[in-house]
């Protein structure tokens, strides 16, 4: 009868098993109908299931893009609608002959700003270019050994491809070339910042003539003057070629780019990219060390005065930080780009992704951008760190010196040896130098009272800085393709154009629509020193001088731009030589006169060329929005003078709105005097 007993129970077990089986495979499956045909659950559930650490927080609805607080905050400037990119050869080219091998050292900026100049010294001198050699790459040790200096960063065989027309480029020097390399034997030139056509035609050329292959290291990024005569604009033409066609990012960085774009746009909503700039050597190089505190102040003075030594800088050591920010030399911290965001109508809840491989300060320095926006992110929150380590390919593991004890001695060892030790007293050897552990060299902390000079980098350091690259590679990508973008500061170490002039000139070519705030950092420390008291809770005045001044440097900071940052490079402002006007088939001007947008572009450009026909007929046309001429009327409740949403309860801010009406009248004025301009 037990038998039997037993027998029952685990069949029944099996029946409940089983039915428990039946019930989850039954739930799931009324899961995936509602989640595949409710909208509303499919969108919650998306942005729920994710395996990073961002998650969406939208307390907003999201504007219709066909009204006008929509097109007021991203996009299109109609102005610049015409303009299209085109880069593409006016002329041809006679064979090569010679060699040019180039070592480029520096980071992300510097590379990218040498690359198409190196391109253009091997067009001028008619010779044949190696591929360059990244220095950050070939002196990290440990980096994976899968890719090779330029192949770490960028496609070689794209490069190779899109320049085939332009200049002969080859992967390696001829054998008996690299052995004479070997022995250096080969001529090398240390070319300076910005050299002009005359210095490699009339120094360069002559060796390279008689040797047929010269070295060129380029250190400071940029081996060529950024304006050339009017007699070598095909040359600019070919840096637009290089910079923005031929320079295509390694595939598996490209491809992690694209992933993190798309995680980026998957809510449905635009987003801002915003470039903070703040590194410690731009810090030190302009002098903003008292807008810290405590350590920071003391780790920018110590990199000023390194730099003083070398002759980066030729100020004084001590400098009036509050002065150097009042003339706009000093980046805008997060929490002023964030004030000026909120000040102009961007709500609470909008998407800002962070850019930089490095910010200054930290986490710290961004709590206060936090503050105001919900859904502040970077790669990090929107990537795994499997997914990064698959970009750095097979590492080696790198053995952190870890100090050993002694081996315990025995007493009579100790003994025998004290009496073979030889006569006594005997001098007492100098005392050994105090050893340097991981943790002292990583920290700035562990030096900066030790030593005037910058501690050597450790083979970990020499990997981060490597990867550095492929970090600002990524961020690169995202900030060229945001809807909107914001750099808070535009200049490096060494008072050239950084990463966020880059970002700014390849949008400017690639999309020239595409908002792009420029503003000016003197006007903007003005303004807020003016309402430094009460800087939460602005009054009406106040927001509408931002508002015109942000709404201003969608237009005046071209203008300011072509003064100032593109004598410094060419890739920070590529028009108008790379740039073409297409004529507006939506808009019938009067005979004899050109279009209201071509005027408008002209005005701001300068001359500019007009598009091949091939451009033209490429081009839609497609019906003049309605919307364009109307005013804006929207309710922009989220741009009052309470940056900071309030924990509870309503709050009244007084003075905090602006009359829709009046804004749209003043916004038309500012782009008819634009347009006289």
């Amino acid at each position: 009868m037990k038998g039997e007993a037993r027998m029952v129970f685990k069949s029944r077990m099996k029946w409940v098993g089983l039915l428990g089986l039946v019930l989850s495979a039954f739930s799931l499956f009324v899961h995936f109908l509602l989640a595949r045909y409710t909208e509303d659950g499919i969108s919650d559930y998306q942005s729920s299931v994710t395996i990073f650490s961002w998650r969406p927080i939208f307390e907003n609805t999201d504007l219709p893009k066909t009204s006008a607080l929509h097109r007021k905050l991203w996009g299109p400037i109609r102005r610049y609608e015409p303009l299209n990119p085109d880069a593409n050869p006016r002329g041809y080219y006679a064979a090569t002959n010679g060699y040019i091998f180039v070592r480029i050292q520096g980071g992300f900026n510097e590379i990218r700003n040498s690359i198409p100049d190196v391109v253009v010294v091997a067009r001028l001198l008619n010779a044949t270019l190696v591929i360059p050699e990244i220095q950050s790459t070939t002196s990290s040790k440990g980096i994976s050994s899968e890719f090779k200096s330029f192949a770490y960063l960028y496609n070689e065989d794209q490069f190779m491809i899109a320049l085939t027309k332009d200049v002969k480029i080859v992967k390696t020097l001829p054998k008996n070339l690299k052995g004479a390399r070997r022995k250096k034997e080969i001529p090398m030139f240390r070319v300076p910042h910005s050299a002009s056509p005359y210095f490699y035609l009339h120094n360069v050329l002559p060796v390279l003539n008689k040797h047929s292959v010269v070295e060129l290291v380029v250190s400071d990024g940029g081996c060529l003057q950024a304006v050339l005569p009017p007699n070598l604009e095909e040359y600019q033409r070919l840096r637009c070629r290089v910079a923005f066609h031929a320079l295509r990012f390694r595939q598996e960085v490209q491809e992690l780019a694209t992933r993190i774009l798309y995680r980026l746009r998957a809510p449905g909503r635009p987003f801002i990219a915003f470039d903070p700039g703040m590194t410690r050597d731009a810090l030190a190089y302009h002098g903003c060390a008292e807008l810290f505190q405590d350590v920071h102040t003391e780790l920018i003075q110590h990199k000023r005065s390194w730099m003083r030594k070398r002759g980066i800088v030729k100020g004084n050591l001590s400098v009036d930080s509050a002065k150097q920010r009042l003339n706009g030399s000093c980046p805008l911290m997060p929490e002023e780009v964030g004030i000026l965001l909120r000040a102009y109508g961007y709500p609470s809840d909008t998407i800002i992704y962070v850019s930089g491989g490095e910010v200054f300060g930290g986490q710290r320095t961004l709590l206060p951008l936090h503050g105001m926006f919900d859904n502040v992110v970077d790669r990090t929150s929107l990537s795994t760190s499997w997914e990064l380590n698959r970009i750095y390919g097979r590492e080696v593991n790198i053995a952190t010196y870890i100090p050993r004890i002694p081996p315990f001695l025995q007493e009579e060892k100790k003994l025998e040896e004290w009496k073979t030790s030889g006569p006594r007293p005997r001098p007492l050897p100098p005392p050994p130098a105090r050893p340097k552990y991981p943790y002292n060299i990583q920290g700035w902390w562990g030096w900066v009272a030790e030593s005037d000079n910058e501690p050597d980098s450790t083979v970990m350091e020499l990997r981060t800085n490597a990867h550095k690259l492929l970090w600002e590679a990524i961020d690169y990508v995202i900030c060229v393709e945001a809807d909107v973008f914001i750099p808070g500061f535009d200049r490096d170490g060494k008072g050239h154009p950084n990463f966020a002039s880059l970002v700014m000139g390849h949008r400017l070519y690639q999309s020239a629509a595409s908002i792009t705030y420029r503003p000016d950092r003197k006007e903007i420390a003005k303004l807020l020193e003016e309402t430094r008291d009460h800087l939460y809770r602005a009054n009406r005045t106040w927001l509408t001088s931002v508002r015109r001044h942000l709404r201003k440097s969608l237009f005046d900071g071209l203008t300011k731009a072509y003064a100032k940052s593109k004598p410094l490079s060419f890739l920070s402002h590529p028009v108008p030589e790379c740039t073409c006007l297409r004529s507006n088939l939506n808009e019938t001007p009067f005979p004899g006169s050109s279009s209201p947008s071509q005027a408008q572009a002209q005005a701001a450009l300068g001359h500019v060329h007009h598009c091949p026909a091939w451009i033209e007929n490429a081009s839609i046309s497609r019906p003049r929005d309605k919307d364009n001429d109307e005013e804006i009327d929207e309710d922009d409740s989220t741009s009052s003078g309470l940056f900071f949403r309030p924990s509870g309860g309503n709050h009244e801010v007084g003075g905090g709105e602006i009359n829709s009406k009046e804004e749209a009248q003043l916004e038309d004025q500012e782009e008819l005097e634009g347009a006289e301009r």
